[in-house]
């Protein structure tokens, strides 16, 4: 039998756990969810059910048959991943794109790399990505709030963030007077004709709120999400300052998924830094790659690519900002 090998005391007991830490995420995202039922109905219940159902599916089977291992169904993992993938899309994407998606995002995001903690991008954005290159204008096609029938045959409708990039286009600041006011997009209330954008996206409120409970539960800190915000923010506000082509630093922080994503996805423990300085190190990147490729690049939302190409960047921010061990020896 082998040895036990523990650090010398003083030693701490905690209740955190894996399972506890998902089920909190999976708590903090129900306002979320629940305000995307209330505008689109049976679409956000079939899509995201779809996706939680499709994740946990293949995550069973591949860990069953390919990896011959147990099963990991039972932390939870699956299910944030699946309910986080499900967040991230329009609510009239068709049940079968949804469980490619979710195929993706567990087969090659997750499991291809050993499963929970191996992972370095997050399988709910791999998943997501995958999706928006092969099919652009089923993913691009956001519907209009208030449809409660058939989900797959709604009316569709330009977003806040599709005005924006055509007002940068054309350099015509006019364009911008057509957003809703900022209140409007705090609370969700965007039904004048626009789309509400992917299911997590439509009411920033509903997502502060996850974050206040999951500060609140010591689920995340404050690093990584309020270093995203205050840096799209200052750029922001620099770009509105310097042409009024770009919109007003409140409504580029409350529209599109740059809320879901600084709360949710960045902060995910196995693709985000380890120490606070690096959070805040990724976090100011995220923020930075999010308002070019938002303003500059060839999609109108930037969140998503710009988290999973920091993703890429966590080592080598780990390895910059690693602690010196304790009684280590300076070389001269």
């Amino acid at each position: 039998m082998g040895k036990l090998i523990v650090s010398l005391s003083p030693h701490a007991h905690g209740t955190d756990s894996v399972e506890r830490n998902m089920r909190g995420v999976l708590i903090a995202l129900l306002p979320a969810w629940l305000v995307s039922f209330y505008y689109f109905g049976v679409g956000s219940l079939v899509v995201c059910l779809t996706s939680m159902a499709a994740c946990m599916f293949f995550e069973w089977a591949i860990t069953k048959y390919l990896l011959k291992r147990p099963t990991t169904l039972l932390d939870c993992s699956a299910m944030l991943t699946g309910l986080l993938l499900g967040m991230n899309l329009p609510s009239n994407l068709p049940e079968w794109m949804v469980i490619l998606g979710a195929l993706f995002a567990i087969g090659i995001g997750k499991m291809t790399f050993g499963g929970l903690g191996h992972n370095p991008f997050n399988p709910a954005l791999v998943g997501r990505c995958f999706l928006l290159v092969s099919f652009p204008a089923a993913m691009t096609s956001w519907p209009l709030p208030h449809q409660l029938t058939s989900y797959t045959d709604a009316t569709t409708g330009a977003t806040p963030l599709s005005l924006m990039k055509t007002a940068i286009k054309t350099q015509d600041p006019s364009a911008l007077d057509k957003l809703p006011s900022s209140l409007d997009m705090l609370l969700g209330n965007v039904s004048n004709g626009f789309g509400a954008g992917a299911l997590g996206e439509v009411c920033a409120l509903a997502l502060i709120l996850g974050l206040v409970y999951m500060l609140w539960k010591k689920i995340i800190t404050w690093h990584i999400p309020v270093s995203i915000l205050a840096t799209v923010f200052v750029f922001s506000e620099l770009l509105h300052l310097a042409d009024p082509v770009y919109a007003n630093p409140m409504q580029v922080l409350l529209s599109g998924g740059l809320m879901l994503g600084a709360i949710f996805m960045a902060t995910d423990y196995v693709t985000s830094p380890m120490t606070h300085k690096g959070q805040l190190i990724y976090g100011v990147c995220i923020g930075f790659l999010t308002v070019v490729i938002r303003n500059w690049g060839s999609y109108p939302e930037g969140m998503s690519f710009a988290i999973l190409i920091m993703n890429a960047f966590t080592p080598l921010i780990n390895n910059y900002v690693k602690p010196k061990r304790y009684g280590e020896v300076l070389s001269k």
